[in-house]
């Protein structure tokens, strides 16, 4: 499994945010020359974000986007479901993926889930406070 740039971009930005949150709207134009991501691919970003209730924006003069949460109250493991759709190590562990039909003599399919529970235990254990300055 191999974490996308829009998921590793979308966790960039959120951190930001929360490092530099005081209550007001943060323009994007500032995150992205902070974190060195074009506003282009930002534009890809910002609405899934927003769209699922992480951050609020507002247009205009005094414009950006701000957390909806405290920081605490992020988990990287659900930024990186939104983003990536899902975090399963092989495709029949996927949410909704077709039934395989080597389930019932399948050697491996208890280590795929074992990895699966492992790295999505890992990633709900670590909030967006954890990983800022």
């Amino acid at each position: 499994m191999m974490i996308s740039t829009k998921g590793r971009y979308a966790l960039y930005v959120m951190i930001d945010l929360a490092e530099h949150c005081d209550g007001g709207y943060i323009p994007m134009k500032d995150v992205a020359g902070r974190q060195g991501i074009s506003l282009k691919y930002l534009e890809k970003i910002l609405p899934v974000l927003t769209k699922n209730n992480m951050i609020e924006g507002v247009h205009g003069k005094g414009g950006g986007y701000r957390l909806t949460r405290h920081p605490s109250d992020y988990k990287v493991g659900e930024i990186l479901r939104l983003m990536e759709g899902s975090l399963a190590p092989v495709t029949c562990l996927e949410h909704g993926s077709e039934a395989c039909g080597k389930t019932a003599e399948c050697r491996t399919l208890s280590m795929w889930q074992e990895v699966d529970r492992m790295m999505n235990d890992y990633f709900d254990g670590i909030a967006i406070s954890d990983l800022m300055k």
